[in-house]
């Protein structure tokens, strides 16, 4: 079954069930807003609680399927800026400065402070506030609810450059979903992890309850508007 659990809270849709057999089940949406994995075999080992493997992250195959979902309005997907060859060229890269750097190559390697979101036009594509520039400002979350969690004022800042239904098909601990029930925006989000899933239904679930106590530790990030 594709479908393995279903929630609805406040203007949110959370599923439980692999992307790739749920998704064909649900049409099209307006905006896709996700971080998908992208091949890193990411695994924290280095705070007092360590998270779980994220699945599916040893390769580019799910990066690769959410820059191929259709969308109405327009497609931002957070990747790493080496992830380029792995999708079709995009728009616009959208580039999030953040406060401090990760680990890395400390011999070789410049100390990494950037992630990179592509962005994708869709055919009824327009700016609804304005021209964005392509640099966000903005502090890490302490990723106390997944190892490659955003602040949700980062993506509330990317919800707001998009229009209508929102769909995060690796929904995670439910940051882009809680941005949008923020922003009074419907939001679909599809987890395969239970734990991932039960997680941001709470999250989900905090928002819609206590809207102005909701308070995520990263202070908004700052975006430059071309007029």
């Amino acid at each position: 079954m594709a479908i393995v659990k279903e929630e609805r809270i406040g203007g949110q849709r959370l599923i439980l069930g692999d992307c790739l057999e749920v998704m064909p089940l649900l049409g099209e949406f307006d905006a896709v807003v996700t971080d998908p994995p992208y091949g890193m075999s990411f695994q924290s080992n280095h705070r007092i609680e360590s998270h779980a493997v994220i699945q599916n992250d040893s390769d580019a195959k799910m990066l690769r399927f959410a820059a191929a979902i259709m969308a109405r309005h327009s497609k931002y997907i957070w990747m790493r800026w080496d992830n380029l060859p792995d999708v079709p060229k995009p728009r616009s890269l959208i580039t999030w400065v953040k406060n401090n750097h990760s680990m890395g190559d400390l011999l070789h390697e410049h100390g990494r402070k950037t992630e990179v979101c592509a962005f994708y036009k869709g055919n009824s594509h327009f700016f609804p506030n304005g021209r964005p520039t392509d640099v966000l400002i903005g502090t890490r979350t302490g990723n106390l609810f997944h190892p490659t969690e955003k602040p949700v004022d980062l993506m509330r800042n990317v919800i707001e450059w998009t229009v209508g239904s929102v769909i995060d098909p690796f929904m995670g601990s439910g940051t882009t979903l809680v941005a949008c029930q923020k922003l009074g925006r419907q939001g679909t989000g599809i987890e395969l992890d239970p734990d991932y899933f039960d997680i941001a239904c709470k999250r989900v679930d905090e928002a819609t309850r206590q809207p102005d106590l909701f308070v995520e530790p990263a202070p908004k990030p700052t975006q430059e508007v071309l007029l």
